[in-house]
């Protein structure tokens, strides 16, 4: 398996920067997706191939939304008997047909590991000095990518396009009233259910998932329904497991295929919450396309087929949307 970058970049042109389409209801452009509201409860989730991060996009990378869309597809069949999912059809490789939910204002992270890079990743703030976050202790001494002593729930604030997340804790999530407590207990349970499983079938694949996020929101009985994506690389950080140890021991950050790719590349280059994100060259655009590509196909099992390379991936999409309109 695993796509060849020469042949991948034949295919550089066939990306879906955006999926406007006038004749679709109700458009919503999200960080990464575009969005229709259908009139009977219905919502379309169109994944673009916008790569997002630090609260901002950065570039276009072929393919990803497809990755992710089919990504996360796998996972939501793989955690049905343990959480509901938005999930209705599955008309485009890029789309998704879900049931139109209340979202919570609370993003739930779960880490395994001190890691990350955001402003509001543990390490980061650990390294800042910080010992209580997000309502947890954290002994001194510990070490960049080193395994929390068990899964935690760090959440945050849901920011709208262009702010920025805000770390909270269960007592400022049950203060603020953000979810009773009632609601904190099933969101917080199920996340931490639905990261052992993940953590267990990425082992089985040879990989660590040291960190993820969850959106739950709620259908029109009130009952509490896993949203958006689950598990994919722009969700999840994900290390392999047979480099960890030898990696941790000397330093090293872990091999890894998430979107930390991009992110590091931007970091080397600047303070992105300060300073403009420099653009991003072709030759690493590809490369984290065929990252994105490894990813499926490791997590999955299944090898990713390109199309043919006349096919333009916005009239496709707006063909098998057509009934939709």
């Amino acid at each position: 398996m695993s796509v060849d970058k020469v042949l991948l970049a034949q295919h550089a042109h066939q990306t879906l920067p955006q999926a406007e389409i006038a004749s679709l209801p109700n458009y919503y452009r999200g960080k990464v997706r575009d969005n229709y509201d259908l009139a009977d409860g219905r919502r379309i989730l169109i994944t673009t191939d916008r790569i997002s991060a630090f609260d901002q996009p950065l570039a276009v990378i072929p393919f990803k939304g497809q990755v992710l869309t089919q990504i996360a597809r796998y996972w939501f069949e793989q955690t049905a008997s343990i959480c509901a999912n938005h999930v209705l059809d599955y008309p485009d490789p890029n789309v998704v047909i879900g049931r139109r939910l209340d979202i919570l204002p609370v993003e739930i992270v779960v880490r395994g590991y001190l890691a990350g890079t955001t402003s509001t990743s543990i390490l980061t703030r650990y390294r800042a000095g910080e010992r209580e976050m997000y309502g947890h202790q954290f002994p001194e001494g510990m070490r960049a990518n080193e395994a929390l002593p068990q899964a935690i729930i760090t959440p945050t604030t849901k920011a709208m396009d262009g702010g920025h997340d805000e770390p909270l804790s269960e007592a400022m999530i049950l203060d603020q009233g953000l979810l009773t407590a009632e609601q904190w207990q099933t969101v917080s349970q199920t996340a931490l259910a639905l990261f052992a499983r993940g953590q267990a079938l990425a082992a089985d694949r040879g990989l660590i998932l040291a960190d993820t996020k969850y959106e739950f929101g709620l259908d029109s009985d009130g009952q509490i329904v896993l949203a958006d994506e689950i598990h994919t690389p722009d969700s999840s950080r994900y290390w392999f497991a047979e480099t960890y140890r030898e990696r941790f021991e000397a330093g090293q950050a872990p091999e890894s295929f998430d979107k930390d790719f991009v992110r590091n590349w931007v970091v080397a280059r600047c303070d992105p919450y300060r300073d403009p994100i420099p653009e991003i060259p072709q030759d690493v655009v590809l490369e984290a396309a065929a990252v994105y590509i490894r990813a499926y196909e490791i997590i999955t099992g299944k090898a990713f087929v390109l199309p043919d390379p006349a096919e333009v991936p916005i009239e496709r999409v707006r063909r098998n949307l057509a009934k939709y309109a």
